[in-house]
């Protein structure tokens, strides 16, 4: 899950190292329109409903908090 999820962030995004970058929304790598397209781009290929309650920095700083975000809205 993590190597599609860093997949179809260098899709969006393909001049950050999202493998090193931990504080994507923190220091404003993303904007709106990136942030459009990631939580499209993961519902559909994972099945998940990203909802507004869940539009929290710390769900989008780094892939591994994409993860864990998905892995939650999966058993839920």
């Amino acid at each position: 899950m993590y190597d599609k999820v860093i997949e179809i962030m260098s899709g969006i995004r393909p001049d950050i190292d999202f493998m090193q970058e931990h504080k994507l929304m923190d220091e404003g790598l993303l904007d709106s329109f990136d942030l459009v397209s990631l939580i499209s781009e993961l519902n559909d290929e994972f099945n998940i409903a990203i909802r507004v309650t869940e539009l929290k920095p710390e769900n989008f700083n780094s892939a591994a908090a994409l993860v864990e975000l998905i892995k939650r809205l999966q058993s839920s």
